[in-house]
């Protein structure tokens, strides 16, 4: 009878890298997130390596009996994969080094409007849900406070500055 259970090894490194990945995505710092999408790939790698199940004979017919060969399709699904991070890595690594030339360092920052938005949230000025009988909540409050037109899914175009597209005639000219 042939074995068949993975080793102990490999589900340990799986568990490992996934793990050590998902820690570095949470970070601020681009470069990290960057080793980390890559430790979290190298391990759904393995993983999808050790689902494939034993090792065998290539995958070419002549070569080795049907019942010695190895699965291709783990195969091909981990060559597909490492083409995929291989684009998404060169990706985030200009986005670094962008972020790099621009500011000096790699970290990514808090998003202004968020930290607005949760400072209206935070005081007594707007509540979380506004009473009043349109229904607008904090997010539009934000927007019309900030004297802009933003549409509403369902209930059309609103804002202070009339229906269209948030432009008086005379920004248009």
């Amino acid at each position: 009878m042939i074995d068949t259970s993975p080793s102990l090894a490999l589900v340990l490194l799986v568990g490992f890298l996934v793990g050590a990945g998902v820690y570095l995505l949470l970070e601020r710092s681009l470069t990290r997130v960057i080793i980390g999408i890559s430790m979290i790939s190298n391990g759904v790698n393995v993983m999808f390596l050790i689902a494939g199940g034993r090792a065998g004979g290539p995958p070419l017919v002549g070569s080795t009996a049907p019942e010695e060969m190895s699965d291709p399709l783990p195969q091909a699904m981990v060559l597909t994969a490492i083409v995929i991070t291989l684009g998404l890595t060169a990706f985030l690594l200009s986005l670094a080094y962008r972020a790099w030339q621009l500011n000096g360092h790699d970290e990514v920052q808090d998003d202004l409007e968020d930290r607005r938005i949760a400072r209206l949230a935070e005081s007594n000025e707007v509540p979380a849900r506004s009473t009043d009988d349109a229904g607008t909540t904090l997010a539009e409050e934000a927007a019309l406070a900030r004297d802009e037109t933003f549409v509403v899914p369902g209930r059309g175009t609103r804002g202070r500055r009339g229906p269209g597209m948030g432009l008086d005639d005379e920004e248009l000219r």
